[in-house]
């Protein structure tokens, strides 16, 4: 099991849909989560990408001096980078950050953005473009390392000679990472991409994709690691937990939420149809009937793009909701919440004392039972001490 924590580059609150108690998008703010991520033992963070976010190489490398063993999951966009190029980036990176470097690729689902950056394909081309883009990506990192060279002619994409001097740390690359929710999309991960990513849907339609992708991975020969992306809210009691949830939609407004969803109809992404599916905004659910499954909680996506669920519960609560997505073959979960800084240290000593020994014990550098980890008792005692005597 590998938890991630999520870097905040679209901005950051207290409330969605508001400026009330947004967070100003600095490198200082940005770094603070970043070293908290590092400190509590988080395996990695997910940078986003899109023209609503800074751009996630710049952020990752502004980044990477600050942290120690923290990885970075970072976006190649097939259409706005060439493969070449995104394969010079990924291995500058990857030795640079001392092996820290892991890549998601992003197709892109929202049309308007698409265009505005020059990419003009339908879903089914994209798709295509994707495929072409991995594979000589792929190919020039793996070659790398035998200084050999790759010719490729394709329907959109084509190389001749394409080299990399400087071969990535990794071998033979850096792991890749996919989420999509489209038949073409479980085509293109169980092709080509190590760990196939689901946005975060109740267990039985979780498992249904799983499944899908491990079947025709199966029949390329291959065998992928599964992960999925899940806001949380997590306090010591349910009703305290749920009381925070609710807090977190409290400024939002009808209209607010009518101009978000306008906006995500207009996209061709799948999985963005499902998110919007499950919360049902704008459809006769009220707020109050957004717990989609146990503990899962729609009341992100009525104005947040892609992720937009939560597991929502005191630790004991979303510890199982943990381990029943882990049952089901995922060993990496992608976490945030808001704000991000207070919530990565909640999440941390609320949750991961609760996770596999094994995984807490190496998120705390094996030293679980040290301390003091609070503050000393009587100016002699650490917590623990003064607990057993």
């Amino acid at each position: 099991m590998q938890v991630f924590w999520f870097i905040p580059t679209h901005g950051d609150s207290r409330y969605l849909g508001t400026s009330e108690g947004g967070r100003e998008l600095s490198f200082d703010y940005l770094k603070q989560v970043a070293v908290a991520a590092d400190s509590l033992g988080y395996e990695g963070v997910l940078i986003p990408t899109g023209r609503s976010c800074e751009d996630p190489w710049v952020v990752a490398s502004s980044l990477a001096a600050v942290t120690r063993r923290l990885k970075f999951l970072v976006a190649v966009r097939p259409g706005l980078h060439q493969p070449s190029l995104a394969a010079r980036m990924a291995a500058s990176f990857d030795r640079l950050s001392e092996g820290r470097l892991l890549i998601n690729l992003v197709t892109g689902g929202d049309r308007a953005e698409l265009e505005g950056d020059g990419v003009f394909l339908d879903h089914a081309q994209r798709y295509a473009q994707s495929s072409e883009f991995i594979h000589i990506w792929r190919e020039i990192l793996s070659r790398s390392h035998e200084g050999r060279a790759l010719d490729f002619e394709g329907e959109h994409l084509s190389v001749k000679g394409a080299k990399l001097l400087f071969p990535p740390l990794q071998k033979p690359y850096p792991p890749l990472y996919f989420g999509g929710s489209s038949p073409a999309a479980h085509a293109l991960a169980a092709e080509h991409v190590d760990a196939y990513l689901s946005w975060g849907e109740p267990p039985a339609e979780v498992a249904r994709k799983i499944a899908d992708v491990r079947a025709r991975a199966e029949r390329h020969g291959r065998r992928l690691q599964y992960g999925i992306r899940l806001h949380v809210i997590v306090r010591e009691t349910e009703s305290q937990a749920w009381a925070a949830a609710e807090s977190l939609i409290s400024r939002l407004d009808d209209d607010t939420v009518a101009l978000a969803q306008s906006a995500f109809a207009r996209m061709d992404s799948e999985g963005q149809r499902r998110m919007a599916a499950l919360h049902g905004a704008g459809k006769g659910r009220t707020r109050a009937e957004l717990e989609i499954s146990p503990n899962l909680w729609a009341g992100v996506g009525l104005v947040r793009g892609g992720a937009g669920t939560a597991l929502v519960g005191d630790p004991r609560s979303v510890a199982a909701r943990i381990q029943e997505y882990a049952d089901l073959g995922i060993d990496t979960f992608v976490l945030s919440g808001y704000p991000h800084l207070e919530e990565a240290y909640r999440f941390a000593e609320l949750v991961f004392p609760l996770l596999p020994l094994k995984l807490r014990n190496r998120l705390s550098g094996g030293n679980a039972l040290g301390g003091p980890f609070g503050e000393t008792v009587g100016n002699q005692y650490t917590p623990l001490r003064a607990a057993q005597s």
